[in-house]
C-alpha cells in the first residue's frame, strides 16, 4: 500500500516516462492515419463476451430509486462497434479496462488496451497497423525474461494449424472434437472433465506460446472458428475464422478478428457462450441488447484489435512486471 513512496515512485520512473512517449506516439500515428479517438462508457450491461472471463460488477442506481446491475467492461469492443454502426470509418481508443479474478507479472485487474477499429478493411490491415505500431516503441528489442524480438523486423506469419504442427508435432484439425485424440497427439496430458477447447489451450500454453516472437514478432492466425465468437470465418475455409494474436518474446500482445457482422448468427454465439458460462461457473449475463440492435441496422465490414498497452510497454522497457509500468496498481 506504499506504492506512491518517492523511494519506489523513482524506480518506476523511467519507464513511465518511456510508456508516455509510446502513448503519445501512437496517438500522433492514429491522427495521421485519419482516426478518430473515442471515449466509451466503462459501465455496461455485461462486461465481455469470453466464456472464461470474471467481470467486476456494479450497481446504478437511479433517482428514483431504481436500481440496475452494470458490469466495468473488460473491453471497449460493442461501444466501440457502435460508434462504427453510427458512422465512425476508423476509431479508436486507449481504454482502462477490468477482469477479475486475475493477477501475475502479465496481468492486472485493471489495464490499459488499445483498441482500433477501420470499416471498410480486412484483419490484413490490421497485420499492417501492428508492424507499425511496434516499430514506434523507438527500441532496438523488446525484451521479457531471456527473450528478445526486433520490433522493427517484419512480423512473421503462422497459423494455428501450422504453429501446431511444428512446436507440438498435431495435425490440428485431425483431432477436432475429439480431446483424447488431442491430447495423445500432443502428449499433453488431459485431465477428468477436459472438452477439445480445454487440451488445445493447454498445449498452447506448455508448448507454443513461449516459443512465437522470438527474434522477430509473430502473428498467429486462423483460429479455429469454435474460438472466434465475434469473429468471421475466412472464405474459402469455413473451420477456421479470421482471427489473429500478436506475440513478442513468446508474450501475447494483442486479439484481433475480421468482424462477423451477420447479426444472427452474432446472436447465436453470444447465447451459445451464455449457456456454456452457465454450465461450467453457474452464472450468465445478459448480451447487450442495443449491441445486436446496432448490428441489426448493419455493422459495415471491418477489422479491429485490441493490444495490452501495459504489456507492450513492459517489453520496450525490460520491465519484469506489469506493476512496473504502471503509476499506481491496484491494491
Amino acid at each position: 500500500m506504499t506504492d506512491w513512496r518517492p523511494d519506489k515512485l523513482s524506480r518506476r520512473l523511467p519507464h513511465l516516462a518511456a510508456r508516455a512517449h509510446l502513448q503519445a506516439a501512437m496517438r500522433q500515428w492514429f491522427a495521421g492515419e485519419g482516426f478518430v479517438e473515442v471515449e466509451t462508457p466503462i459501465l455496461q450491461v455485461a462486461p465481455g463476451a469470453e466464456v472464461h472471463l470474471a467481470g467486476f460488477a456494479t450497481e446504478w442506481e437511479l433517482p428514483d430509486g431504481e436500481e440496475r446491475e452494470r458490469w466495468l467492461h473488460s473491453s471497449p469492443e460493442f461501444a466501440m462497434k457502435k460508434l462504427l454502426v453510427g458512422g465512425i470509418p476508423k476509431l479508436f481508443q486507449f481504454a482502462r479496462v477490468f477482469r477479475n479474478a486475475e493477477g501475475s507479472a502479465l496481468h492486472h485487474p485493471e489495464f490499459t488496451m488499445l483498441e482500433w477499429y477501420r470499416a471498410g478493411a480486412g484483419y490484413e490491415n490490421i497485420m499492417a497497423d501492428c508492424a507499425a505500431l511496434l516499430a514506434l516503441t523507438g527500441v532496438e528489442e523488446l525484451r521479457w525474461e531471456d527473450r528478445r524480438c526486433d520490433p522493427r523486423a517484419e512480423p512473421e506469419r503462422l497459423t494455428v494449424a501450422e504453429a501446431f504442427g511444428r512446436h507440438a508435432g498435431v495435425d490440428l484439425f485431425a483431432t477436432v472434437g475429439g480431446a483424447e485424440k488431442l491430447s495423445h497427439a500432443s502428449g499433453v496430458a488431459m485431465h477428468a472433465g477436459d472438452s477439445w477447447d480445454d487440451v488445445f489451450f493447454r498445449i498452447m500454453f506448455e508448448k507454443i506460446e513461449k516459443r512465437l516472437g522470438m527474434g522477430r514478432p509473430t502473428i498467429l492466425c486462423e483460429y479455429p472458428i469454435s474460438m472466434a465468437a465475434l469473429a468471421r470465418a475466412k472464405p474459402g475455409d469455413p473451420r477456421v475464422a479470421e482471427r489473429f494474436e500478436l506475440y513478442a518474446c513468446g508474450v501475447e500482445l494483442a486479439n484481433a478478428f475480421g468482424e462477423l457482422t451477420d447479426p444472427a448468427v452474432q446472436r447465436a454465439r453470444l447465447q451459445a457462450d451464455m449457456d456454456q458460462k452457465e454450465r461450467l461457473y453457474g452464472l450468465r449475463w445478459p448480451v447487450d441488447g442495443d449491441f445486436l440492435a446496432a448490428l441489426d441496422h448493419g455493422l459495415p465490414d471491418c477489422a479491429g484489435i485490441a493490444l495490452g498497452f501495459d504489456r507492450l510497454v513492459m517489453l520496450a522497457t525490460g520491465a519484469s512486471h506489469i506493476e512496473d509500468v504502471l503509476w499506481l496498481p491496484v491494491r
